[in-house]
This record gives C-alpha cells, sequence and structure tokens, in this order.
C-alpha cells in the first residue's frame, strides 16, 4: 500500500504551474493571430493602392489609381539593371521613389522591367508626359511621372 502526502505548499507550487502553462499556451495561440490581424486592416486603411503588375491591365490600373490616363498602346518595355553604386542623380531619383514609400535601394544590382507610357491627362504642360513604372517579379517598386523634355520635370506617381 503507498500512502502520498501533498502538503499544501505543494499544491500550490502544481496549481501555479498548471496556471502559468495555460496562460502560455492561450497567449501563444491568440497573440499571433490578433496581430495579423491587426497589421493587415492597418494596412488596408494607410493603401488602397495595388502594385501587381503582371500584365498591361494591371500597370494601366495601378497608374489610374493616382488619377493618370494612359495611352496603353504606347506602352515601351525595357530591361535595365538598378546601378551596384547610386550616384548623385540616381540617389536624388530614390529619394522621390523613398517619398512615394518605396526604394530601390534593395534591388541594386538586379534586372529589373522599365514600362514607360504617354500621360493623355497631364494639366498645366504643353510637352509630351510619360509614366514610368518599374516592375519586379511582376510587383512595382518605382517609377515616376516626367516630361520627355530633358530640361522638364520629374515627379513621383501622385497628382500635385
Amino acid at each position: 500500500m503507498f500512502i502520498w502526502s501533498i502538503r499544501a505548499s505543494t499544491l500550490k507550487f502544481f496549481a501555479a504551474v498548471a496556471a502559468s502553462a495555460m496562460i502560455l499556451c492561450l497567449l501563444v495561440v491568440m497573440v499571433p493571430v490578433n496581430s495579423a490581424t491587426e497589421d493587415a486592416d492597418s494596412e488596408a486603411a494607410d493603401t488602397d493602392v495595388h502594385y501587381e503588375a503582371k500584365s498591361r491591365e494591371e500597370r494601366v490600373a495601378f497608374l489610374s489609381e493616382f488619377g493618370w490616363q494612359i495611352d496603353a498602346g504606347s506602352e515601351t518595355e525595357r530591361t535595365v539593371t538598378v546601378p551596384q553604386e547610386f550616384d548623385r542623380v540616381f540617389a536624388g531619383y530614390n529619394e522621390i521613389q523613398r517619398a512615394q514609400g518605396l526604394d530601390l535601394a534593395p534591388y541594386k544590382g538586379k534586372e529589373i522591367k522599365s514600362f514607360t507610357y504617354t500621360v493623355t491627362n497631364f494639366e498645366g504642360y504643353s510637352g509630351k508626359v510619360l509614366a514610368t513604372v518599374l516592375v519586379f517579379q511582376d510587383v512595382v517598386i518605382g517609377g515616376d511621372i516626367c516630361s520627355e523634355a530633358s530640361d522638364g520635370f520629374v515627379m513621383g506617381f501622385e497628382k500635385k
């Protein structure tokens, strides 16, 4: 015959361990779900822009989200390599990208696609205006709205 004796302090110890384990399990299960939901909700609230660019239609839709109308038939595509080291000019161009929430620095040395379109609804400028969309793995990573003239302007996608 076995006789077990348990002191009150032993019961309290095991109860505390069991309660702690249960709380830990609940935290492990609940915290990631709540954080992921909050992150998704905050991202959706921050931006309604869709950066998918697998097709011409998606690139045209991306530009139209900023209010630009373009001539889809004017599309030109070329492959370019982001410089490994940014010179003064390219660093300035990347500042335009960073101001619109994008950054070309992670793509240094990588080949990307550049799609250029003629903008048809730019007001206040009489020359030809182009929209350039830079794409890596079917996602927009940068771009601009600019004049075709060498002494013209370059700006982000937001209309001013």
